[in-house]
């Protein structure tokens, strides 16, 4: 599994190398310091250090390196006189130099793997996706996501049915008994028996093909068409094949679990940043477009607060993973929103094996 395929410290050569030569008694500091973060959400000072440090050193001492760790740019004092909080330039070193992950159990394993058969067997692939992103939630107590591209299945009926004089609705009804529904605008003047007409068209063309077999049928038979339908009905007919609704046209978000970010909030702090993720996650266009940016490289992706635009505001944090089809090719996102003292060593490769279950559905049929 690949973590370490990250963007690199921000902060120029001369910070950089300042965190290049921390010493290990200092790398210790910094790992318990990020660990008791990732733990309980609260600075740590001096004293406490004193206590869980592997290595006999003196509160004086510990806070001596605790000043080159903030002159480093990994630490920070949240108030005068408080502990020590990791900033995100910290957590990015911490899961890029020191995180040690952990591994799935096989019973946890073979958990995650029935469910998601299970929910697949019982109904379409998109409910085993659906099923991802509920395990997520519940493991990583963050929101589970999971973006893939818009299927075009193999369908068995199209009906067209009129909202008002200039909107209709298409209902496509593939193989696998699942219905999407479509709005598309009429053309003005059309027929009353025009929508019926080109519902019987294309019902007795479509069993067996996709939107996109049959437009190119169509195409390819232009001439033949306009002797069946007249020009209405044709614009109407390409309408039904080449248009869809909603914030993306190209890609599908599934979220659950959006109530376990309201799970321990510990200040007013905590509630205005889950407001703001909030927000974040209802724009599905931008988390649609930062969980693509995962299909970028192999492996596991990190992206931790301003790193991004989508989670500037809200200090929130995304681990992602892509999952492939049966030709090897990238065709979705599965992944976990939450804080940025998200349980990295457990959810990474919790996330980087759901990936993997989707991708040996996908290319074993989906069964």
């Amino acid at each position: 599994m690949n973590t370490r395929d990250l963007p690199p410290l921000p902060g120029g050569s001369g910070q950089a190398r300042a965190i290049a030569e921390l010493n290990e008694r200092s790398r210790e500091i910094f790992r318990q310091i990020v660990e008791s973060y990732l733990a309980t959400g609260e600075p740590v000072g001096s004293r406490n250090l004193a206590r869980i440090l592997p290595m006999a050193l003196s509160p004086a001492s510990i806070r001596n390196v605790m000043s080159d760790l903030e002159q480093a740019g990994l630490i920070y004092a949240p108030h005068t006189s408080a502990g020590r909080l990791p900033t995100e330039h910290g957590l990015r070193f911490f899961v890029d130099a020191l995180l040690e992950l952990g591994d799935v159990g096989q019973e946890e394993k073979g958990r995650i793997e029935a469910q998601m058969r299970a929910a697949a067997s019982r109904h379409t692939f998109e409910s085993a996706l659906t099923e991802a992103s509920v395990l997520l939630s519940g493991i990583s107590r963050g929101a589970g996501v999971v973006v893939t591209a818009k299927q075009n299945p193999r369908l068995r009926h199209i009906e067209f049915v009129r909202l008002d004089p200039g909107r209709a609705l298409v209902v496509l009804v593939s193989d696998d008994g699942s219905v999407e529904n479509r709005l598309l605008d009429l053309p003005h003047g059309l027929p009353a028996g025009a929508l019926q007409e080109a519902s019987n068209f294309l019902n007795a063309r479509i069993r067996g093909r996709t939107l996109g077999e049959l437009r190119g049928e169509i195409e390819a038979a232009r001439a033949a068409m306009k002797q069946e339908l007249d020009e209405i009905t044709e614009r109407l007919v390409d309408a039904g094949l080449a248009r869809s609704v909603g914030p993306s046209e190209e890609r599908q978000l599934i979220v659950r679990g959006q109530a376990n970010l309201l799970d321990d909030l510990r200040a007013a702090e905590d509630l205005e940043r889950i407001r703001l993720l909030f927000n974040d996650l209802e724009s599905q266009k931008d988390v649609i477009d930062l969980l693509s940016r995962a299909e970028g490289g192999e492996g596991v992706r990190i992206f931790i607060g301003s790193e991004n635009k989508l989670f500037s505001l809200s200090g929130s944090s995304m681990i992602a993973a892509p999952f492939r089809d049966g030709s090897q090719t990238i065709v979705g996102v599965v992944g976990v929103i939450g804080p940025t003292r998200l349980n990295y060593a457990r959810i990474v490769p919790m996330v980087d094996f759901t990936a993997r279950v989707v991708s040996r559905m996908l290319e074993r049929g989906r069964g």
